[in-house]
C-alpha cells in the first residue's frame, strides 16, 4: 500500500484499473498498489477525466460538486465570493463548492428585456458586453422602439440595454428641441409675372413622435415640401410691390395654412418668416430706375412747394411795402447794405458834401 497526502484546498479522485472508486479530501490516506490518485484544486473548475454521469453516482463526490447546465438560449454569469468572474455559454460546467463561494445567475437570451438581477455596472465588462445591445437616447431626444418591424414602445432619454439575440431591434429618434427649416433660393413668379428669389424659414417642434416616425417617412422632407408649395401659392397671389410691402402678412398666411398638414406629420409649426426677397439683375435695374424716378418726383414736388411758398412770401412783402412808404425805404436800405458788403470802393461823379459823405460811408479802404 502507498500513503498519499492531500493538502488543504485540494481533493483527490482514486482510480483502480482506470475505473473511478472514491474521492479523498485533505489529509493522509492509504491506497492500494494498483490504485492511482488524481489531485484537483478546489479553487479551479472541475474537468471530469471520465464521464461526469459515472462520477456523480458517488454521493460523496456529488456533494462536493455543483453542476451547471447552460442551454442554447441561455448564458450563466459566475460570481466568485461576490465578484463577477465570467460568463458561461451553452454546455455543462462543474465547480467545487467547498472552498469558494460561487453564485450563478442564469439569463434567458430569448427575451429582449434584461429582467435578471444583474448589476448595470458589469454591463460593459468584455465578457458580458458581447451579449448586450446598447442604445442611447440623448436628453433632448425621444425615441420609439421597433421589434421585428413592429412598434414596441416609446423611450424617454437615457441608456437602454437589451439582450442580443435573433430578434431585430431598431431605435428611431427625434429631436424634441425647437428646430429650424431653411427654404433657400426659391425662384417664384409673382402675380404680375416678376421673377423673385426668396429665402424662407420655419421654426417647428416634434409634437407626436409616434406619428412623426411611425406613420410618416422623412417627416422633415415632407414638411419642407408643404412649406414650399404654400409659399409658392401665396407669392403667386401678390404683385411684386405687394410682396415687398407685405412680407410679414404672407409669412403669417403660410403659417396658418400649413399648421393642419404639419400636425398630420406629428409636427407643430411655431413660426415662419421671409428672410430675403432677392431680385434678378435686370429686375433690380428696373426697380432702381423706378426708385430714382420716384425720388426725383418727390424732390420736384418739394422744390415746387418751396418756390410757391417763397413767391407767396414775396407777394405779401410787396403788398406791405406798397401800403407803407417807410417799410419800402427800410427794405431798400436792406438791399443797399447787402450790396455795400460786397463793394470795396465807390466812386461818385459830382460835387457837394453829400457825395463826399456817401463816399465816406460806403468805402472800407478809407
Amino acid at each position: 500500500m502507498n500513503r498519499v497526502r492531500i493538502h488543504a484546498g485540494m481533493v483527490g479522485l482514486v482510480f483502480k484499473n482506470g475505473n473511478y472508486t472514491r474521492v479523498i479530501t485533505a489529509g493522509k490516506h492509504w491506497i492500494n498498489f494498483r490504485e492511482q490518485v488524481v489531485k484537483y484544486s478546489l479553487s479551479q473548475p472541475f474537468n471530469a477525466p471520465r464521464a461526469l454521469e459515472i462520477l456523480l453516482k458517488d454521493q460523496a463526490l456529488a456533494e462536493l460538486l455543483t453542476v451547471i447546465e447552460v442551454k442554447d438560449n441561455e448564458i450563466v454569469l459566475v460570481y466568485e465570493n461576490g465578484n463577477f468572474k465570467q460568463v458561461l455559454i451553452a454546455g455543462r460546467y462543474t465547480y467545487w463548492n467547498s472552498l469558494i463561494d460561487y453564485k450563478f445567475v442564469t439569463a434567458d437570451l430569448s427575451k429582449i428585456e434584461i429582467t435578471e438581477n444583474i448589476e448595470k455596472a458589469i454591463y460593459n465588462k468584455p465578457e458580458l458586453s458581447r451579449f448586450i445591445r446598447v442604445f442611447e437616447v440623448a436628453a433632448y431626444e425621444k425615441a420609439i422602439m421597433i421589434v421585428n418591424d413592429k412598434f414596441e414602445k416609446t423611450l424617454e432619454h437615457g441608456t437602454y440595454h437589451f439582450w442580443r439575440n435573433d430578434q431585430t431591434i431598431k431605435i428611431a429618434k427625434a429631436d424634441l428641441r425647437q428646430l429650424q427649416l431653411e427654404i433657400a433660393g426659391q425662384e417664384l413668379l409673382t402675380k404680375d409675372k416678376a421673377t423673385v428669389r426668396i429665402n424662407f424659414y420655419a421654426q417647428f417642434k416634434v409634437a407626436n413622435i409616434e406619428t412623426a416616425l411611425m406613420h410618416n417617412k422623412d417627416y422633415e422632407k415632407q414638411l419642407y415640401i408643404i412649406l414650399q408649395l404654400a409659399l409658392r401659392a401665396f407669392v403667386g397671389a401678390y404683385t411684386l410691390d405687394e410682396l415687398l410691402e407685405q412680407k410679414e402678412t404672407i409669412a403669417k398666411a403660410v403659417l396658418t395654412d400649413v399648421k393642419t398638414q404639419a400636425s398630420k406629420l406629428g409636427v407643430n409649426v411655431l413660426h415662419t418668416g421671409i428672410r430675403d426677397v432677392i431680385l434678378p439683375g435686370d429686375m433690380k435695374d428696373i426697380m432702381n430706375q423706378v426708385l430714382i424716378a420716384h425720388k426725383k418726383a418727390q424732390a420736384n414736388v418739394v422744390t415746387r412747394r418751396e418756390e410757391t411758398a417763397s413767391t407767396r412770401s414775396l407777394l405779401n412783402t410787396a403788398k406791405l411795402m406798397e401800403d407803407n412808404t417807410m417799410l419800402f425805404k427800410l427794405k431798400e436800405m436792406e438791399y443797399v447794405e447787402k450790396i455795400a458788403d460786397k463793394i470795396g470802393e465807390i466812386t461818385v461823379a459830382g460835387n457837394g458834401n453829400v457825395i463826399e459823405q456817401l463816399k465816406d460811408i460806403f468805402s472800407v479802404n478809407k
